[in-house]
């Protein structure tokens, strides 16, 4: 009978080729793969770190005790250059980094109380056509059938309807109610006028995000784990919000940090036209309309805002470009 006893030195020699646990690769999840793609995007990152400081920047600078209020005013100091510093008739020392305005009010400062509005415009704003759009689109194209072109109607009815003209009707309508107690308290809540752009805004930006979502979940809702969650005795509810929704945030989310500069340039539109930010607020699309008009005598005053808005502008779309290519990478052009 043949020996079974195995050779020490192959004994051995398994022990060592064994893997071992550290040796073991670790899996990946989906968002560490996107994480890692967009890493190697060097202009959606660039572009990501220059929105965090502008974020922080229009909203913690202006807490440092030395940024002065934007809405003081020095008539004696008016349209002072870059870089310079005086004393006002109280005695004060002043220093503009950007220089002042007419009315002696510094520029950097009203740039960074600017971005404060444009900025929460642009999220606030996108929160609510997020939030709209995706439960409306999820709930259509789930429940599908005549339910389905009933609300698909509405969204191109709404379509259809001139935004700015919107605009007018609610802006003067809400001016001829402000002794009324809910208009007060939100003028004060908010700032004059800017809980209505989140509204205006908010309710014509969510039709296209309905329509994302909408298509997505047509797609999803024959897949076999909708299949599955029906054969449990899921309500329906359950499986759009707990099901369907979780599997359409990659579109949703590109679609939302593109919506976010959408929604900058809205307000800066209105505010150019005088139906957005009331003074003596402003947000980067006032001062750029300020600028606008004095740009022969001070181009500075248009030259500084819009650089700002501009560049802002810039890296949110570059940013939701490299989100698309992480998230969705046989969309790349690559």
């Amino acid at each position: 009978m043949a020996s079974t006893r195995q050779d020490p030195s192959n004994a051995e020699h398994g022990l060592k080729t064994r893997a071992t646990p550290e040796a073991i690769e670790k899996g990946s999840s989906l968002g560490r793969d996107a994480w890692l793609r967009l890493k190697k995007n060097h202009l959606a990152m660039g572009s990501l770190w220059f929105t965090i400081l502008i974020i922080l920047v229009s909203f913690l600078l202006p807490l440092v005790p030395g940024i002065p209020d934007p809405n003081t005013t020095h008539p004696d100091l008016q349209s002072m250059p870059a870089f310079s510093s005086a004393t006002s008739m109280d005695g004060k020392e002043v220093y503009y980094l950007l220089g002042s305005d007419p009315l002696g009010r510094d520029v950097f400062s009203r740039i960074l109380y600017g971005g404060r509005v444009s900025l929460s415009v642009g999220f606030l704003a996108t929160l609510v056509s997020l939030t709209i759009g995706v439960v409306y689109g999820a709930v259509s194209g789930y429940l599908g059938g005549r339910v389905d072109a009933v609300m698909m109607r509405i969204v191109d009815i709404l379509y259809a309807l001139p935004f700015m003209i919107i605009v007018i009707i609610l802006s003067t309508y809400v001016s001829a109610m402000e002794d009324w107690k809910p208009v007060r308290f939100l003028n004060e809540l908010f700032g004059n006028s800017l809980w209505l752009l989140f509204i205006c805004i908010g309710a014509v930006e969510w039709l296209t995000m309905s329509r994302i979502v909408r298509g997505q979940v047509r797609a999803l809702k024959g897949q076999e784990f909708i299949d599955a969650a029906r054969s449990l005795g899921l309500s329906q509810s359950r499986i759009i919000f707990r099901h369907l929704i979780p599997n359409t945030l990659g579109p949703v989310i590109i679609y939302t940090t593109l919506t976010v500069p959408a929604v900058m340039r809205l307000e800066a539109i209105l505010s150019f036209l005088g139906l957005g930010v009331q003074p003596p607020d402003a947000s980067w699309g006032s001062l750029i309309k300020e600028g606008a008009d004095l740009m022969a005598s001070d181009p500075g005053l248009l030259l500084y805002p819009a650089i700002v808005f501009g560049a802002t502008l810039f890296c949110l779309n570059f940013l939701g470009d490299g989100l698309r290519d992480a998230l969705d990478p046989k969309s790349s052009k690559d």
